[in-house]
C-alpha cells in the first residue's frame, strides 16, 4: 500500500539539512498500519537511526535517534544521543527549533517513553486517544504552547540514512540549527546606526575568482531559502563582474528588502590592464560610482563620466569593505598582487572605512566551526592563512573570517549557512561601529570625504 506522509516537502527538506542531508524513507504510519506500539515497532525495530513525527491540529514536533529502535519491552541500556524539535512557521517562512538531549527509550505494551536524567521527558500513548506527553522544558525550548497531556492526530516513523554515526557531530548540529536561527533573526531585526542610512553598503573586493559573486549569492540563497545564483560567477583565469553591481537581498521570495546591500566589483589582477583599476576604488568608496558602471581596467572613472554621482550622500557611500580572498591561494599570493593589496589597504586607512578579510573556499565547515562558535581561527588547518591575513594588511584576527561559499552545491547546509551569517553580522557591526564614529559634520551635510580617524573595532 503507497503511504503519503503528512510531513510537508519544505519541512522534510529542513529536515535533511539540519541532518546534514541525510534521507528520510517512511517505515510507519499509524493510520495505515495501525496505532498500537506492537504495529509500531513490528515496523521499525532495528531499522538504524529513526525519526518519530507527531502531527496534532495545533504543532507538529518530532524525535530523533541516533541508535536502533528498539524491540518490545526493551530500553536501550546507556542514553542514546537524541534531540527533538518543532517546525515554526511565520509569514510563510518555515523554521526549527531544537533541543538536543541524551536520551533512554523505553517501550512497553502501552506507550512509548524518552527518559533524560531519569526523568520522563516525552511520551506516546496511543491507546489512550493518541495521547502525548511533553516535558515542560521541551515545550518551552521548541517554542510549544499546548495541554498536557494533549492529542495527536497522526504519528509517523522515518530511518535516518546517510548520517554520521558520531555522538559530537549530532550534538553539534543541533547547536548548529540554534545558532542559524539566531543569527537569521538577528540579522532580520538589524537596524543601521541610528537610522543614519537605510541599508548598510558592503563592498566586496578581492582577486579574479575569490568568490566575491559567490558570496551574495550564497546570502541570498540562506534568506531565499534555496540555492540562487543572481551574480555571475567568474574563473580562477577571467573576472565575469565587468560592471560595478548593488545588489540588494530579500527575506523570502516577497519579503521585505533587508538593510544591507553588496557592492560587488571586477576581480582585482596581477597586472594593471587587465583586472579593476584601483583608482577607481576611492570613487566607489566615496559613492561616486552608479550601478552597472562598466569598469575600464586601462582608465579610471572621473567627474567627466556622463554617469558620476559629483554630490554623493552619506547612504551612497561604502560603510565597510570586504577583502575575499581564497583560503588556498594565500600562501601562493603573487608580490605583485601582495603589493595591490597593500595600496587598496592604505587608500581604506586613509578614508577611515571599517573593513574585514572573508576567507572563502574552506573545505571542512565542521572542523572551523567550534562547538561554541566562538574563535572560528584557531583551527590548525588555517592558522598560518589567518596569521599570513594579520602580518599582510594588519586585520585584527577577530576581523579575519572564514565562510565556504555555495558554488556546486544544489542544497543549503546549516553548517555553511552560520559560517556566512557570522561573517555577514561582523560586518553589518563593523559598519556600526563606522558610522558612531563620524564626526557630527560627516551626518549632516557630507564634507570633504576623505578625513583621518580611528574606527572602533568591537572585539
Amino acid at each position: 500500500m503507497t503511504m503519503t506522509t503528512r510531513l510537508t516537502w519544505n519541512k522534510e527538506k529542513h529536515l535533511q539539512k539540519l541532518l546534514g542531508n541525510a534521507s528520510l524513507s517512511l517505515l510507519y504510519k499509524s493510520s495505515v498500519h495501525g496505532s498500537s506500539i506492537e504495529d509500531m515497532v513490528q515496523k521499525c525495530s532495528y531499522q538504524g537511526s529513526t525519526i518519530i513525527m507527531i502531527y496534532s491540529m495545533e504543532y507538529t514536533i518530532g524525535a530523533f535517534m541516533l541508535d536502533n529502535f528498539p524491540i518490545l519491552y526493551k530500553c536501550l541500556k546507556e542514553p542514546c544521543p537524541s534531540f527533538f524539535f518543532s517546525f515554526q512557521e511565520k509569514n510563510n517562512i518555515i523554521e526549527m527549533r531544537t533541543l538536543f538531549l541524551n536520551a533512554v527509550l523505553k517501550i512497553t505494551d502501552k506507550c512509548l517513553e524518552f527518559y533524560s536524567s531519569g526523568v520522563l521527558k516525552f511520551s506516546v500513548t496511543p491507546r489512550e486517544n493518541n495521547k502525548i506527553f511533553l516535558h515542560y522544558l521541551i515545550l518551552e525550548e521548541l517554542g510549544i504552547i499546548c495541554r498536557n497531556p494533549s492529542s495527536y492526530v497522526e504519528c509517523e516513523v522515518f530511518r535516518v540514512d546517510g548520517i554520521k554515526n558520531d555522538p559530537g557531530y549530532i550534538k553539534k548540529l543541533t547547536a548548529v540549527t540554534q545558532r542559524r536561527n539566531s543569527l537569521l533573526g538577528d540579522l532580520r531585526a538589524y537596524k543601521p546606526y541610528a537610522d543614519l542610512v537605510s541599508e548598510i553598503r558592503i563592498l566586496l573586493l578581492g582577486p579574479v575568482g575569490s568568490g566575491k559573486s559567490s558570496f551574495f549569492n550564497s546570502v541570498k540563497s540562506i534568506f531565499q531559502g534555496h540555492i540562487t545564483r543572481q551574480a555571475v560567477v567568474g574563473s580562477n583565469n577571467s573576472s565575469m563582474t565587468e560592471q560595478y553591481r548593488i545588489y540588494s537581498v530579500r527575506d523570502g521570495k516577497e519579503g521585505k528588502y533587508l538593510p544591507f546591500v553588496f557592492c560587488d566589483t571586477m576581480g582585482l589582477d596581477e597586472t594593471d590592464e587587465i583586472g579593476m583599476c584601483i583608482e577607481d576604488i576611492p570613487q566607489i568608496l566615496k559613492g561616486c560610482v552608479p550601478d552597472r558602471y562598466q569598469f575600464n581596467p586601462r582608465e579610471p572613472i572621473t567627474p567627466k563620466h556622463s554617469t558620476f554621482i559629483s554630490s554623493p550622500s552619506l547612504k551612497d557611500r561604502i560603510h565597510c569593505v570586504a577583502y575575499v580572498l581564497d583560503i588556498n591561494s594565500i600562501d601562493n599570493l603573487s608580490s605583485c598582487m601582495v603589493a595591490k593589496l597593500r595600496k587598496i589597504h592604505e587608500k581604506l586607512l586613509d578614508c577611515g572605512v571599517a573593513h574585514v578579510a572573508l576567507l572563502t573556499k574552506v573545505k571542512h565547515c565542521d572542523e572551523v566551526l567550534q562547538t561554541n562558535f566562538s574563535n572560528m581561527t584557531r583551527n590548525n588547518a588555517s592558522q598560518s592563512q589567518v596569521k599570513a591575513i594579520n602580518r599582510m594588511l594588519d586585520i585584527p584576527i577577530s576581523n579575519i573570517l572564514m565562510v565556504k561559499n555555495y558554488a556546486s552545491e544544489r542544497e543549503l547546509d546549516h553548517m555553511q549557512d552560520v559560517l556566512i551569517l557570522s561573517a555577514l553580522r561582523q560586518m553589518l557591526r563593523l559598519a556600526g561601529d563606522f558610522l558612531e564614529d563620524l564626526p557630527s559634520e560627516e551626518t549632516g551635510k557630507l564634507a570633504p570625504f576623505c578625513f583621518f580617524h580611528k574606527v572602533l573595532t568591537k572585539l
